[in-house]
């Protein structure tokens, strides 16, 4: 087993996530086994009852794992299949440390931050070597060198590539190199600082990568060979990309990254066959047709609240030949000003998953206008929900319909708390987490794009679809198209007289991949673009 460490300096948000993901890419179509891992070092037990505005997506695992949204590239990235195990925070680390302090496990010894805590990050490191194998192990250390939070799990790392002898353990730093315009200039010097402070800490990198807008010339590279103690081979230039972040492994593949990363380890592998994944970008970058899909949702000017969503319909509009063009449309402008300004003259309506009432109405508003436009829509979590409600109050005459999320009191509670979630107290992880059966009904639009009876997705809600009003629903046109085993919780519906109408109470998003959209997303850009071929008079 080989181990790589990504650390990063300067500031964050450098893209270590993405170069971890590429460079396990990478290492895969050498044929090697990879497995991803991330350390958080936030006190929070895990990010699910974090603002998106504070942390962006939270991606949910199979086996109900709140995690970071990194592990969403490490998924779509490679074939690794996560688990808990995959992310750690400080806060993991330190409920299990004094756990076992109540315990008595330490035998009555002072606990302290070393060896306790940092035995017990280096315990998650080996359980994950023995319960998942492989070849390469490539964890992540979120935010920069410098951080307090974060001095434990680099102490942890340092000891770890001691006890683990040379030739195991590679340290990759990502670093920023700023331009600075004044001077028409690179400047090198925050990457000597922040390798001097990771050296402080008695980690010296072996790869240094240098995240920069413009071309690392010469002098630049020798200058952080000089002061960062590595052959000049080992400066790898990360330049922005500039159409996809799936353009990054090639790009890294030019700097040699995995040939520098494979000799360093002494890993004897053929050179990557990059000729699918060469296509897959070649077809992000230039496609033939084009859509206009809105996303509909109240964290819209967030890049990262909505990821996975995003990268699913990049997926879907490759495997059509097509570029996706991403309208994002905030849910309380259109409470303001109505759904036809902003959704006019858009090929699919995306009402993606959220949590409270705020944009709520607009959210309605945008899936009334899609039902009675004709538009392709395609409702996720909340979306299912708020198509229920807006069917509920427009198609079966309920008025007041609603979900008690929304108002507890209402009269028409067409989306309630699920039974086991009304005696929880504690927010964090008990929601509906993880992988979980739904049958699909034979003869609809769910069972033809799966082209399969019963499927296995991912959940993250409290609420579901009343049963009471099912028969009401069914009565007024729609169709349940998937249900649980029990047939107690509605999974998904859709209606029959629309051109593409589905919604699902799961979250597909987080099983799309490159080269393999996932089956929803997939036919949701398929109807979109048919969509966009029929005369504007008929539309």
């Amino acid at each position: 087993m080989k181990y790589i460490f990504v650390t990063g300096g300067v500031v964050s948000s450098l893209g270590k996530g993405l170069a971890a993901s590429s460079l396990g890419t990478l290492l895969e179509l050498r044929g090697l086994r990879v497995i991803m891992q991330k350390f958080d070092p936030y006190l929070n037990i895990d990010p699910g009852t974090m603002n998106p505005y504070e942390h962006g997506e939270v991606y949910v695992l199979d086996d109900g794992a709140e995690t970071d949204l990194d592990l969403g590239h490490y998924e779509r990235f490679t074939h690794t299949n996560l688990s808990k195990l995959n992310n750690l925070t400080s806060g993991q680390v330190y409920q299990s440390v004094l756990d076992k302090e109540r315990a008595g496990k330490y035998q009555g010894r002072t606990v302290q931050v070393i060896p306790h805590v940092t035995n017990e990050i280096k315990a998650r490191i080996q359980a994950v070597a023995d319960t998942m194998g492989g070849d390469v192990i490539i964890t992540e250390i979120g935010g920069t060198v410098g951080d307090i939070e974060g001095l434990p799990f680099l102490e942890a790392i340092r000891q770890f590539a001691h006890e683990s002898g040379p030739g195991n353990v590679l340290f990759i730093h990502a670093t920023l190199v700023p331009y600075i315009k004044a001077a028409q200039e690179l400047k090198t010097k925050p990457t000597q600082q922040s390798i001097a402070k990771l050296r402080e800490i008695g980690i010296a990198p072996h790869i240094i990568l240098c995240r920069t807008e413009h071309p690392l010339d010469l002098d630049v590279r020798e200058k952080i060979s000089l002061f960062g103690n590595v052959p000049i081979e080992d400066v790898i230039e990360v330049r922005d990309v500039k159409h996809s972040i799936y353009e990054v492994p090639l790009k890294l593949h030019e700097e040699r990254l995995d040939d520098v990363v494979c000799k360093q380890l002494k890993l004897e592998t053929p050179q990557p066959d990059l000729t699918k994944w060469r296509h897959f970008v070649q077809r992000v970058i230039h496609p033939t047709h084009h859509v206009r899909i809105g996303v509909v949702g109240k964290y819209i000017e967030l890049q990262d609240a909505y990821k996975s969503i995003y990268e699913a319909l990049t997926h879907a509009g490759a495997a059509n030949d097509t570029k996706v063009d991403i309208v994002r449309v905030d849910a309380e402008s259109i409470e303001k000003a109505g759904p036809e300004i902003y959704l006019n003259g858009l090929q699919g309506i995306l009402i993606p998953g959220g949590f409270g009432d705020r944009g709520t109405e607009g959210k309605i508003a945008a899936t009334g206008y899609a039902r009675t436009a004709g538009i392709p829509f395609f409702g996720i979590c909340l979306g299912m929900q708020i198509a229920v409600i807006e069917f509920a109050r427009n198609v079966c005459g309920l008025k007041d319909a609603t979900s008690t999320e929304f108002d507890k009191g209402t009269a028409n509670p067409v989306i309630s708390m699920m039974e086991e979630q009304k005696k929880i107290k504690q927010l964090g992880g008990t929601m509906r987490l993880g992988t979980w059966v739904t049958d699909l009904k034979p003869g609809t639009k769910a069972h033809q794009l799966y082209q399969a009876d019963t499927i296995k997705e991912r959940h993250r809600h409290r609420y579901e679809v009343n049963e009471d009003y099912k028969d009401q629903f069914e009565a007024a046109g729609m169709v349940i198209s998937g249900i649980s085993p029990k047939g107690d919780l509605t999974e998904m519906i859709e209606l029959p007289n629309h051109p593409h109408f589905v919604a699902c109470q799961f979250h597909p998003e987080f099983l799309s991949k490159p080269n393999n959209p996932h089956p929803l997303f997939n036919g949701f850009v398929k109807a979109a673009l048919a969509h966009h071929h029929v005369p504007e008079a008929l539309s």
